[in-house]
């Protein structure tokens, strides 16, 4: 490597041998752990750098590009890119890339995992055996919801949404959706469109699966709750702030639905403490796409549009097209 060999800095540790075999190619500045980096210490993380692989939990915005000005790439590890001010990169030059495909499938079962878990009680009754309190077995304890012939309806109908859907068709459900614009493979899947408002009546579980952006902030608020079914149940393994979790935790504690099962949240990994004391609702800390398969491919392919990019050649999965021109 000579002098001039571009630099790459990354937010969080990666696994070892892709580290490994990326700093046979490149010199690298990486962060050894999983604790997030405090702006000045992300600021001192990029100086230099000509690219940087973040994750979804950091942001990258205009500070973080002024600390770097030589950056030519932003390689995102994951799919959603609210993390990075792409406005601010485009107009800068640098290519923004994230990583979609690779995490579809492990993400659609995360989504049922949940659907299933809050349909059943799952987790609350496994605390509840655990505390001690299983002295009998009764006709109506732990009465759940039954997924199959239900209806489900999905707020998103991209890759995951889609995959969501092929699942929903072995328990035998009616399965509806919204989208900015209709399906191609809506009779592939066997899903009927509604409008959203009409989607949050009719379904039993509504599992949600769009991007955050501007346009779907709070998305889901107080208004669309109160549209929905009183025993049914809201799945989120889209983004923080699609959802209004205050009003949600109003929503649920008042027993206005049936319950949730959350992914992801406001302001994480802060969240809203309360759903803690909700009997309603079941919490995981932003694991949609955590097998070790499938977080192993996130990294290798933003190490891969990171250094297609530095080759000069178009990244694979570039979100800013915009920056080529």
């Amino acid at each position: 490597m000579t002098q001039n060999t571009p630099l790459i800095a990354l937010t969080r540790a990666v696994f070892d041998d892709q580290i490994t075999t990326l700093s046979r190619q490149y010199p690298l500045r990486s962060n050894q752990g999983d604790e997030p980096l405090a702006p000045a210490a992300l600021h001192a993380q990029v100086a230099g750098a000509t690219a940087l692989i973040p994750t979804v939990a950091d942001r990258i915005d205009a500070a973080v590009l002024d600390a770097a000005p030589g950056l030519k790439v932003v390689s995102n590890v994951g799919v959603g890119t609210n993390n990075i001010d792409i406005a601010a990169c485009t107009a800068r030059g640098i290519v923004v890339t994230n990583t979609p495909g690779v995490l579809t499938e492990t993400t659609a079962d995360m989504a049922w995992a949940l659907l299933m878990a809050a349909a059943r009680h799952v987790p609350q009754s496994e605390r509840w055996l655990r505390e001690g309190a299983w002295d009998r077995w009764a006709l109506q304890q732990w009465l759940g919801k039954d997924v199959h012939g239900a209806t489900l309806g999905i707020v998103g109908m991209g890759t995951i949404g889609s995959a969501v859907a092929r699942r929903a068709r072995g328990f035998g459900m009616k399965i509806v959706y919204t989208n900015r614009s209709r399906a191609a493979n809506e009779a592939e899947i066997g899903a009927s469109f509604m409008p959203l408002d009409e989607l949050l009546a009719a379904s039993d579980f509504i599992v949600l699966v769009v991007p955050y952006s501007p346009a779907t902030h709070h998305l889901i608020g107080a208004a669309q709750l109160a549209k929905m079914k009183r025993d049914a149940v809201l799945i989120n393994i889209a983004r923080g702030g699609v959802v209004d979790d205050a009003a949600l935790v109003e929503a649920l504690a008042a027993q206005r639905i049936g319950g949730a099962a959350l992914d992801v949240f406001e302001n994480e990994p802060k969240f809203d403490r309360r759903f803690l004391d909700l009997p309603n609702v079941v919490l995981t800390p932003h694991i949609g796409s955590a097998s070790l398969a499938t977080r192993r491919a996130m990294a290798q392919l933003a190490i891969d549009n990171c250094t297609a990019a530095l080759r000069g050649e178009r990244a694979p999965n570039m979100v800013n097209p915009d920056v080529l021109k």
